[in-house]
């Protein structure tokens, strides 16, 4: 895995943001082998191999974490039994290679997952002036995963040039829903009310692409291709459901197509000073509207005496994919959009740069500063979200404007008894609509101000280890509102949620609290003639703070005062796995 933060090569596209490249590893081709974890939250296994000869092989993996099993008694006693909540996922990878000769190569490989996330919350009482009993029950739930399938040819055409030639499909399928029932019983007999909705949304992806690497000389690495992706996109379905009403509403299905192609060269000028350039242009057609952008690429670093460099990179971005979030509290409910005839794709120009000094082959310390600029970003509209019942998402968002610049300190010890790593940032990233917050500038809901992780290993002797992780991260930006109305001689929230107002003084005005937890580990490691074995025990949220998940503005059913009621999915977890190789 290789995280690109800036100085992006011109290979990568289509975002604006940071890159992870993650490469699936190859099977063994010599022999059977595995490696299995088996634990009180999580287990796995990995299995690889030759497949009749070592010409072609195969892995898989497979992992399935059950926390939410182990949390749900934790969470229960901390809210006298009135609430429970979860979150679990599991995931499967596979790859298969064949060797055709010592110049062609054929993959195919596939990775599916899925994450989800619940909450329930129960409550009741009796009125003591009438009698009347009150039960509430409100569930949420999210759900999201990819599938992705791929195939792939490398060709060696020369001991300096060859090429890879890639089919993939992908998918991203996203649903929300909420259910809230409500029962009055009294001695005339006993009324049920209910309000529930549900929002399912997904993008679907065939695309094909040709690479090339070609080396020239050892001081040059050239790469260059060409892609083209077709996109469907279902920007969503919301079923909402009432005691006498059923409603289903839907956004228009988009097909578009994207297309890209890209030159880059990697070359070193002197012993110190090495040059990454090139430019990517793409192109986006939807709704008979064809998009192009050309955009240049450069990052330059020189190495000084001992062991110290400058690094600066210049980059610009296109994004044809858009993220429409929601700022109001409640659970995330992210959804990814496309470019359209009336919404313009977004723009980023990005400046960043950092140095790095080495001491004693031992410490690395590195700072660097980066600035971006994007035009074209979207946002609902103030009083909009996603379940708003309008036809047509891009009826409920406005265009405009952002940034982000931040610093970014980071100290590691890589080598003896003790290891590990400091991690510091401190970033801004703002947002301005000339339509939204009274065109003011507003924070963006996944600013973080201050971002912090400390790690480390402390080597105890050749088979005792332990270890520690400390994470904090400011509390995203949310919309909150300060004053709720009733409207059409409604009288209760839960009965006639949609006859409720909610007035919002500000866009973003309000943060979530801070998440930060420590997890700590003890690990026991034995070599054996068949392989290691393993064991771990450890312990994640330590001083079990409850970090924020989603709040929601919910009623009192004694009182019928509203308030915030914050949902927390981990709390102090005790662990234990055993791991083995085979």
């Amino acid at each position: 895995m290789e995280l690109i933060k800036g100085g992006f090569p011109a290979r990568y596209g289509g975002r604006l943001s940071s890159v992870i490249d993650i490469s699936l590893k190859e099977g063994s081709n010599k022999k059977f082998k595995g490696t299995a974890t088996i634990g009180l939250i999580s287990s796995k296994i990995t299995l690889e191999g030759p497949v009749k000869n070592e010409n072609t092989t195969f892995l898989v993996s497979a992992r399935r974490t059950y926390i939410d099993l182990l949390a749900q008694p934790f969470i229960r006693i901390a809210t006298h039994g009135k609430s429970s909540s979860g979150y679990y996922f599991y995931d499967l990878n596979a790859k298969i290679n064949h060797k055709f000769s010592n110049k062609d190569r054929l993959f195919a490989s596939g990775f599916f997952g899925r994450d989800r996330a619940y909450s329930t919350y129960k409550d009741s009482y009796t009125n003591p002036a009438n009698n009347e009993h009150h039960d509430i029950k409100i569930i949420y739930g999210l759900n999201w995963g990819n599938a992705i399938g791929a195939l792939r040819w490398n060709h060696l055409f020369t001991p300096k040039l060859f090429s890879n030639v890639t089919l993939t499909y992908s998918q991203y399928r996203f649903n929300i829903s909420e259910n809230n029932e409500s029962k009055f019983t009294q001695s005339s007999g006993t009324t049920d009310e209910s309000y529930a909705f549900k929002y399912n949304s997904g993008i679907y992806d065939f695309a094909g692409r040709i690479d090339f690497d070609f080396l020239p000389n050892p001081n040059h690495y050239i790469k260059f291709g060409i892609s083209c992706i077709r996109h469907k996109f279902n920007p969503g379905v919301l079923s909402y459901k009432m005691t006498d009403m059923d409603t289903v509403v839907g956004s228009f299905k988009t097909i578009a197509y994207e297309t890209a192609t890209y030159i880059e060269d990697d070359f070193r000028i002197t012993n110190k000073l090495k040059v990454n350039a090139g430019l990517h242009f793409s192109g986006f057609y939807v709704d008979d509207k064809y998009y192009t952008s050309l955009q240049p690429r450069i990052s330059i670093r020189y190495l000084f005496e001992s062991f110290f460099s400058v690094k600066a990179s210049y980059s610009e971005m296109a994004q044809y994919i858009h993220l429409l979030t929601n700022s109001r509290i409640g659970l995330p409910t992210d959804l990814w959009v496309p470019s359209t005839r009336r919404i313009h794709p977004q723009y980023s120009r990005q400046y960043a740069i950092g140095i790095a000094k080495t001491i004693h082959k031992t410490y690395e310390l590195s700072i660097e500063g980066y600035y971006k600029e994007m035009n074209h970003l979207i946002a609902y509209k103030d009083g909009a979200s996603f379940t708003s019942v309008n036809k047509d998402w891009q009826d409920k968002v406005e265009t405009g404007k952002g940034t982000s610049y931040g610093a970014e300190l980071f100290f590691q010890k890589k080598f003896g008894q003790l290891t590990g790593w400091i991690g510091y940032t401190v970033s801004w990233s703002n947002r301005k609509f000339d339509n939204i917050n009274f065109g003011k500038t507003f924070p963006y809901r996944y600013d973080r101000r201050h971002d912090v992780s400390i790690t480390s290993i402390y080597k105890i002797s050749d088979r005792l280890q332990i270890a520690g992780v400390w994470v904090y991260g400011t509390g995203n930006a949310v919309s909150l509102p300060t004053k709720l109305y009733l409207q059409n001689n409604s009288s209760n929230y839960y009965s006639n949620p949609e006859n409720s107002v909610s007035y919002y003084k500000e866009r973003n005005g309000y943060r979530m609290r801070s998440y930060h937890r420590l997890d700590i580990s003890l690990t026991w490691t034995k070599q054996k003639r068949n392989g290691t074995r393993q064991f771990t025990v450890g312990v994640y949220n330590l001083y079990n703070h409850k970090n924020p998940f989603f709040i929601n503005l919910e009623t009192d059913i004694q009182t019928q005062h509203k308030k915030f009621v914050q949902y927390s999915l981990i709390p102090v977890l005790p662990f234990i796995s055993y791991r083995f190789d085979f």
